[in-house]
């Protein structure tokens, strides 16, 4: 073989692989966003309380969120390729099985399986892409190609949802997966190289398995305490059982030789702030898109088709103004940029707390568009920030914590909006009002971490070293042999 065939052959191998590791974030992405589309059909179709919604999105978050970072690590240790292909497998498999549940708990059960599979795939996709380019500048490009054509899965996920839906039901929603995964699988075992890192540290299951129990106990409470009543034992209990766990988490962290999070980290103020703010960006931002689609529908009147695309000013406003928000911060500092974004979405989200039944589209799509704008200006800085407070060798580390809080974040935010709205429905008011008492919220805490990040987020001066960092915020959701 010629030294020009070589090339080529390397040019094509790392097409292939690149192409299916973007196909497979994007598939995550894509459910994160169809799904909420679909919520109004499972409604209907389901005979389900609010209570019920919020478990379908949060038992896929709460997974996602808990095992992100051990799913970084499973790959390093056990091999990525492995291990990405088994979280396509089982993503896809759980895809199946939401399709065909027949009552709600089936249907929990397929999304918890997703959420496994979404935890494995997730970060094992970046890490084969981060093993395949070890020059920085080439890995850098290619990390911005996967982050870039992965993310049109959030923007696709409003429209697919709502045509999907409309025509076939809320199931076609998971088996859009079916042929995505079908495709991944035969390509992957085909074309992609295992790596590995035999130096990657052990698993930290105490870590893994208390912070899953925790947050999965404070949710819980949350979720069901609207329903069962705030003081009734279970509530009681779920909430001193989050406590008790928390915190032997972090009695078990501070302990052990190579913890799931290291909390040293945390005395970095840098590293606090910015993590903080990321759990409010979760929060806000998944809590409030949780109920888009139900407020076209159940307060506007809309079909679920329509509503799909009424939705979409939010999903394609992050995914166009994203790119250049860490290009922002590494030319304005981190402060500014998200401070700036975080009020923006705070405004955004009071705006969209005064919308009524009959306030016409030409006056809601923009509060989205800039609910979207905002958030896309944060979560690129924060992240970088983040790995700006370590050293070099965690920056991945660091990335996949970020990535983390935003996802606890997401979880806490579908669950407490849901009690706002549940606590106001209680007191006699329209499911319209208690939505407007939700956005009002979010947007509420919003401007508080706004003013919150003004006074605290240190701010970075822009050089190389930040831009460096801010490059790379959205791409490291683990920690890698290549970037330790």
């Amino acid at each position: 073989m010629t030294a020009s065939q070589a090339t080529a052959n390397s040019r094509r191998n790392r097409a292939l692989l690149l192409t299916v590791t973007c196909l497979g974030q994007f598939m995550v992405l894509l459910d994160n966003t169809i799904v909420g589309a679909a919520l109004p059909d499972m409604q209907h179709r389901l005979h389900l309380e609010l209570t019920g919604l919020q478990w379908i999105v949060d038992a896929y978050v709460l997974l996602v969120a808990m095992l992100l970072l051990s799913g970084g690590i499973f790959a390093d240790r056990f091999g990525r390729k492995r291990v990405y292909l088994t979280g396509v497998a089982v993503f896809t498999v759980a895809s199946v099985v939401c399709s065909l549940a027949p009552s709600l708990g089936w249907l929990i059960a397929g999304r918890v399986l997703q959420g496994i599979g979404g935890a494995a795939l997730s970060p094992a996709s970046l890490a084969l892409l981060a093993a395949a380019y070890p020059v920085p500048q080439e890995r850098v490009k290619a990390i911005g190609l996967w982050a870039g054509l992965s993310g049109v899965g959030l923007a696709a996920g409003p429209v697919a949802g709502g045509v999907l839906t409309d025509a076939f039901g809320w199931p076609a929603i998971f088996l859009v997966n079916l042929p995505i995964g079908a495709v991944l699988l035969l390509l992957g075992l085909r074309h992609l190289d295992e790596t590995r890192n035999p130096d990657a540290p052990a698993l930290d299951v105490p870590g893994t398995a208390l912070s899953v129990l925790g947050v999965g106990a404070l949710a819980y409470g949350l979720i069901e305490g609207g329903t069962r009543g705030w003081s009734s034992p279970p509530i009681i209990g779920s909430f001193t059982a989050a406590v008790l766990l928390l915190a032997a988490f972090v009695a078990v962290e501070a302990r052990r030789r190579a913890p799931m999070l290291p909390l040293r980290l945390f005395r970095e103020r840098l590293f606090t702030v910015s993590n903080t703010a990321m759990v409010v960006v979760g929060f806000a931002l998944m809590g409030s898109t949780f109920f888009f689609s139900q407020f076209f529908v159940y307060v506007q009147g809309s079909s679920i088709l329509r509503a799909g695309l009424q939705t979409l000013p939010a999903t394609l406003a992050m995914v166009i103004v994203s790119p250049y928000a860490g290009r922002l911060a590494a030319r304005h500092g981190f402060r500014v940029v998200v401070t700036a974004g975080l009020a923006l979405a705070g405004l955004g989200l009071l705006a969209l707390g005064t919308v009524h039944a009959d306030t016409a589209y030409g006056n809601v799509w923009w509060r989205l568009a800039v609910v979207g704008i905002g958030f896309a200006l944060t979560m690129s800085p924060l992240t970088g920030a983040a790995i700006q407070a370590v050293s070099p060798q965690e920056g991945g580390l660091a990335s996949g914590i970020s990535s983390t809080t935003r996802q606890i974040g997401a979880v806490l935010g579908v669950a407490v909006l849901g009690a706002v709205v549940r606590a106001r429905q209680s007191g006699g008011a329209s499911f319209g009002a208690g939505l407007d008492s939700a956005f009002l919220t979010a947007g509420a805490i919003t401007l508080a971490t706004a003013v919150f990040t003004g006074l605290w987020l240190t701010k970075a001066s822009p050089a190389e070293g930040v831009a460096a960092a801010v490059r790379s915020a959205d791409t490291p959701k683990t920690t890698t042999a290549d970037s330790r």
